[in-house]
């Protein structure tokens, strides 16, 4: 399972010893020495949080994660993707079990599963969608030193894909930060082939103590989420011990 022959350094063992040389792209790209970005890394969440202005308008979601997160984000996610990298790699484990033809990764951050599904043999092409500048420039830079730019196309959002039908679509760590999570599982039921599969996963909890004070937790949007996911979409079964769920497109 994790063998993959791709020419360039990006198996599940390479992700486990530096998460696909993150610490080292992202030094590049945010001109830091190691010390520098080892306490910016140290401080990520916190400082991510410290951005949030107590609450978000619904309406203004897409402008908040577009225009005032930036850089902030990136760190966040690098030090949650090192410091839980046995989680993450199960996580690219049943990626690989499914992955395959076209895939999209939505909301794909830094890039870790769009690399990972791009060196895959299986895999033709891979559209990666990201509301932050920021997240789209540093997985561009990268695709480009991994030397996977030419099978993987960078998006700001669904729409700019154009009309292509997803083999795979790669959604984690997304749906609790978008304010009408139903309605993306409906575009997403729209975007899959027949025979696609869905990899999602979600956490529509603030925390104990308002420690993701990103994420949405109504209790009318997490019934209507659960409806929506039910009427579209049919759980498979995979044996790993992860939150993230496989889905086959429910036949109407």
């Amino acid at each position: 399972m994790d063998d993959i022959k791709c020419g360039v350094d990006i198996d599940l063992q390479e992700f486990l010893n530096s998460g696909f040389h993150l610490k080292n792209h992202l030094a590049d790209y945010l001109h830091l020495n190691t010390t520098e970005l080892d306490k910016r890394l140290l401080s990520g969440s916190k400082d991510l949080a410290a951005l949030h202005p107590g609450s978000v308008d619904p309406g203004k979601v897409i402008s908040f994660y577009e225009s005032e997160v930036g850089c902030a984000h990136l760190i966040e996610l690098a030090a949650w993707h090192l410091g839980s990298a046995d989680y993450i790699a199960d996580t690219l484990r049943l990626q690989k079990l499914y992955s395959t033809g076209k895939v999209l990764d939505f909301g794909g951050g830094i890039g870790t599963h769009s690399l990972f599904a791009a060196a895959l043999p299986e895999v033709e092409k891979v559209w990666y969608v990201d509301l932050n500048p920021s997240n789209r420039e540093f997985v561009s830079s990268r695709a480009n030193a991994l030397g996977l730019s030419k099978k993987i196309s960078i998006h700001r959002d669904l729409e700019s894909t154009g009309e292509v039908l997803f083999d795979t679509i790669i959604c984690l760590d997304v749906l609790e930060h978008l304010s009408d999570p139903s309605s993306q599982l409906l575009e997403f039921a729209n975007r899959m082939t027949s025979e696609g599969t869905s990899l999602m996963n979600w956490y529509f909890f603030k925390g104990q103590d308002g420690e993701y004070p990103f994420h949405f937790d109504d209790p009318a949007l997490v019934q209507k989420f659960f409806i929506t996911l039910q009427a579209k979409f049919i759980e498979v079964f995979h044996p790993l011990l992860i939150t993230t769920r496989a889905y086959k497109h429910f036949p109407q």
